[in-house]
């Protein structure tokens, strides 16, 4: 049996030291030192210990973010809403964000760098950012959250 402690010291070594590209590789590696968890929980543990997926060359993998760098995502995604964003809509698992034509790239990469717990990815369009979010969070608190409520 395991603590959540314990485990989420291991989930904080493991994503500091190895590349780790998806929540189900993580799962693994927990299983493999004793700690049978479910998605739901490596999702949870990697929130609390501050870990975000970072773009690393061609593929995705998480890191442990300073609080710091979390701030400083969520002020970058502060001002690209301000600035871009005309809409905010949500519909079943996903939020839909309108857009300037061009600006799409930008705010779906400011919605990433955020780390925002629950959205598990963003689709960018030229004016349009989808945002897929886990359903337990769901996209009403999503939205809220990008929108900085």
């Amino acid at each position: 049996m395991s603590t959540t402690a314990a485990r989420r010291r291991l989930v904080t070594r493991l994503v500091s030291t190895e590349t780790i590209e998806s929540q189900a590789q993580l799962r693994r590696m927990l299983r493999d030192e004793g700690h049978a968890v479910t998605q739901a929980t490596v999702s949870r543990d990697l929130e609390a210990v501050g870990a975000v997926k970072v773009r690393d060359g061609e593929s995705f993998r998480y890191r442990i973010q300073e609080a710091r760098e979390i701030l400083k995502a969520r002020s970058a995604l502060r001002s690209a809403v301000d600035e871009f964003v005309e809409s905010i809509t949500t519909t079943g698992p996903f939020v839909v964000i309108h857009v300037p034509p061009g600006a799409a790239n930008l705010v779906g990469g400011r919605i990433d760098a955020a780390g925002i717990h629950g959205i598990l990815g963003t689709v960018a369009g030229d004016d349009t950012v989808f945002v897929a979010v886990d359903e337990f969070i769901g996209s009403a608190a999503i939205a809220a959250e990008i929108e900085g409520e």
